[in-house]
């Protein structure tokens, strides 16, 4: 009789040692995710002698808000290049979404050669190493007057993000089964409704990755933009950021550490947004499914 009470007394035990496990593991994971960002924070309110001094402080004495003042003063062109940055990323994670949804709808249904030649360009795209493309692509956008062009460099993040997001987005829409546009269509819904009213819902998941893995490649890709922009009016964030390394390779440790922290503020806040909106469309394809 008391066998039971005792097994369980260790499962219970058992239960509480795993989450104690867990939990430990987590906070391991988090401050080390987390220590860069705070020793990033920290070196920004520090003062210029207190960072060429060789004591290690992770709190600053005294805190000083000179370095965002510096990253941010006119000459650095920081807010500009931070604005373009974001328009950059939005307009081709937008027309990336626009061009991969119909695409890995095709990938993942159709069989045959069509799919076969689609796998074949995606998986070529990626294998294609970026330095042996940039001076044919450099040269095509100067004959087409898109040189030095956030339009031309737009182009160019679609072009290039939209192999992996096809590939990505192309799983989640397979992983939907077909028995449920078959259902819809017995029911008498048109091909369009089918996918608006059914596969929609179902691949919100998919479209929130695949745009927050496009919008981050694109925010903080800098060796196109290296290339093809040539005017500070046109850089966009990470070619800002270059900038604080002088040509004598002396860095501004301050103001550049307080500008690698406001830049990441644009991916925090899309994070932020998006994030929601996964969740949401991971609980609604568990009840639809």
């Amino acid at each position: 009789m008391g066998s039971v009470p005792r097994k369980a007394s260790i499962v219970n035990r058992t239960n509480s040692l795993t989450r104690i496990f867990q939990y430990g593991a987590l906070t391991l994971f988090l401050i080390f995710l987390g220590f860069p960002l705070l020793w990033l924070l920290a070196t920004s309110l520090k003062t210029g002698q207190e960072l060429n001094s060789l004591a290690v402080n992770l709190i600053p004495t005294p805190i000083t808000l000179e370095n965002y003042a510096e990253a941010l003063s006119g000459g650095r062109g920081l807010v500009m290049a931070t604005a373009n940055s974001i328009v950059v990323s939005l307009a081709s994670t937008v027309l990336v979404m626009v061009l991969a949804v119909p695409g890995a709808y095709l990938m993942a249904r159709s069989r045959g050669l069509g799919r076969s030649l689609g796998v074949g360009w995606v998986l070529v795209s990626q294998i294609v190493p970026v330095i042996l493309i940039i001076i044919p692509l450099f040269l095509i956008l100067r004959n087409v007057g898109l040189i030095d062009s956030l339009v031309g460099l737009t182009a160019v993040y679609v072009v290039f993000n939209l192999p992996f997001s096809l590939w990505m987005l192309q799983g989640f829409v397979a992983s939907i089964p077909v028995e449920i546009e078959e259902a819809g269509a017995i029911d008498g819904a048109g091909r369009f409704t089918v996918l608006r009213m059914l596969i929609f819902p179902l691949l919100q998941p998919g479209l929130v990755a695949t745009a927050m893995f496009t919008f981050v490649i694109s925010f903080n890709e800098f060796f196109f933009a290296l290339v093809l922009l040539q005017t500070p009016s046109t850089y966009t964030l990470p070619v800002a950021l270059a900038a604080f390394v002088g040509s004598d390779g002396r860095v501004d440790v301050g103001p550049l550490a307080a500008a690698a922290l406001l830049a990441s503020i644009p991916s925090i806040v899309f994070f932020a947004i998006v994030q929601r909106r996964l969740g949401n469309g991971l609980l609604s394809g568990a009840v639809k499914g």
